[in-house]
């Protein structure tokens, strides 16, 4: 096996610079989603027990979002309009979408890192040998179709959350069905880091597709690129045509 070698040069070329930027893009990708933490609000009043000031009821939520185990809680008072608050739960378990995708991530971040030790320290090793460049052209072949099936399923999953957290919730509280009280959507906390981590899923899929040519480039099956670089290091020279 050659020995490790640093060489930079193979990140000045498409296939390592693309590889730094997967690697960027997929921090990213898991980040956004991985670290989101959030609450839902609502108001809640009651007149006819002379109650008029609005006591704030809240659910908070996040990361694998199992919205099923989101519980309301009120605060300062405990039972505000003697409502059993703690009882009421969001509704909707999306933690398949979200660890599917969050995972898939940290999985590209880890072979990113191992591909460029690759490209770095072992280049001689990477473009003499004949098995890893077909691995790595068959791995990027299956990121992208992944990345494109974790997204979509990931921007459907964020879809449904947002509806699950807004003003709807209020259909679903039994206790604001009672007739003494008044229930009232305040705010949700903004989705924005979830929004970005969609984009970062659509344009991993894009890098690792639009990449796909350079590492098919490096493989046994684009053989005249292989053939003029073997001649180029010094190899015998093929017989003059007749």
């Amino acid at each position: 096996m050659s020995a490790f070698q640093i060489n930079l040069n193979p990140l000045k070329e498409p296939i390592g610079f693309i590889k730094v930027l997967q690697w960027i893009a997929s921090i990213f990708a898991f980040a956004t989603c991985g670290g989101f933490k959030g609450k839902t609000e609502i108001l809640v009043n009651c007149p006819p027990l002379k109650i008029t000031e609005n006591h704030t009821v809240e659910a908070t939520f996040g990361y694998p979002f199992r919205l099923n185990q989101a519980s309301f809680r009120s605060h300062p008072v405990v039972n505000v309009c003697n409502g059993n608050w703690s009882s009421h739960f969001l509704i909707g378990d999306y933690s398949s979408s979200a660890q599917f995708y969050v995972t898939f991530a940290v999985f590209v971040f880890l072979y990113c890192i191992a591909a460029l030790l690759l490209y770095v320290g072992y280049t001689n090793l990477y473009r003499d040998s004949r098995k890893l460049p077909m691995i790595d052209f068959v791995v990027t072949l299956v990121a992208t179709f992944l990345w494109l099936v974790s997204t979509s399923a990931w921007a459907k999953a964020l879809t449904d959350i947002k509806i699950a957290t807004g003003h709807n919730i209020l259909q679903e509280l039994s206790s604001c069905k009672q007739p003494e009280v008044m229930c009232y959507f305040h705010s949700v906390t903004s989705m924005g880091s979830l929004n970005v981590s969609v984009i970062f899923g659509f344009l991993n899929m894009i890098l690792w597709g639009g990449n796909a040519w350079f590492v098919y480039k490096e493989t046994s099956l684009h053989s005249p690129s292989n053939t003029s670089a073997s001649h180029s290091q010094g190899g015998v020279p093929p017989p003059a045509g007749i």
